[in-house]
């Protein structure tokens, strides 16, 4: 059976002004009733679900419940922003992708400036084996993709192996976040070039590590150089990145948000929440390990 990525509906979600933050405790985030609400407040944005679903184990979570529990616990603080900008109210709705286990929240609006994203799938969710390499080594893949293109944003999830230039340990606790972002970026160019010219088009501008549930999430900034374009003939132009990295089963999986360095005043903050949410879910039956032989049937 062939998992389909989840977007909530926007009825389901309600951004809350001049409201106090608070913490949602594992006895809250259990629900006495399939059709219960569970909301989550954190720094000018809420998300809300009344979805139901089947437990993914006996403790009595619910798959969706466990989405908006994890993925709203450290938000605000892996990427700080500080003054105006940290205010900036988001109405944002979870993504959940079982086909490859992982969810992040994506923006919808930013009712202060009356402004709507407007995002369209590009890229349906499938498995590693079947997505399209971003390299000629066909390593790192593209296996989801959402563009606005009118406002020029993207959102992507990769995944492939580490690098074993940048990553030589096979423990991954030991990796530098930096490292982590080279090994991401040499794999992403499509270049035929040199490793030494590949990391020459980009430029990492901060790169740290935050552990989340037990697990190190590896989070970096960093400048790629674009071409000039008929409406757009600058030369210094570039594309404003943040991603989020985090391994499983020897391959790592990562949430790329970008637009035009010109945006960034603007849309950084927003695409840091959407960073900032990014996590792995407890696999379910319909989850496809990216080192799964696509000829296997068991």
């Amino acid at each position: 059976m062939r998992a389909m990525e989840t977007v909530f509906s926007p009825s389901h979600f309600r951004a809350i002004s001049n409201h106090h933050n608070f913490s949602l405790t594992r006895e809250q985030a259990k629900l006495s009733s399939p059709n219960q609400k569970i909301c989550k407040v954190n720094k000018k944005f809420v998300v809300c679900c009344c979805e139901s679903s089947k437990p993914i184990s006996q403790n009595g979570f619910y798959r969706r419940d466990v989405v908006l529990f994890a993925i709203g616990a450290s938000v605000a603080s892996v990427f700080p922003v500080e003054g105006s900008r940290a205010d900036e109210e988001v109405k944002m709705a979870p993504i959940v992708d079982d086909l490859n286990a992982y969810s992040y929240l994506i923006p919808l609006e930013l009712p202060s400036k009356k402004f709507s994203f407007k995002w369209v799938e590009s890229r349906k969710p499938e498995r590693y084996s079947s997505a399209a390499p971003l390299s000629p080594n066909a390593r790192l893949r593209i296996v989801s993709e959402r563009v606005d293109f009118i406002d020029n944003l993207i959102l992507s999830i990769t995944i492939g192996p580490p690098n074993p230039t940048f990553l030589k340990s096979t423990d991954k606790s030991t990796w530098e976040a930096k490292d982590v972002a080279d090994s991401v970026l040499n794999d992403k160019s499509a270049l035929r070039v040199t490793s030494a010219q590949k990391m020459a088009e980009s430029s990492v501008l901060d790169a740290h590590t935050s552990e989340i549930d037990g697990e190190p999430y590896w989070y970096y900034e960093y400048l790629v150089r674009k071409s000039p374009t008929k409406t757009m003939q600058d030369s210094n132009i570039f594309r404003h990145y943040l991603a989020a990295s985090v391994e499983r089963d020897g391959f790592l999986y990562t949430l790329n948000a970008s637009t035009l360095s010109k945006q960034w005043d603007m849309m950084g903050p927003v695409l840091e929440k959407t960073v900032a949410s990014f996590r792995l879910l407890p696999p379910t039956e319909n989850y496809v390990p990216p080192g799964k032989d696509p000829w296997r049937f068991w």
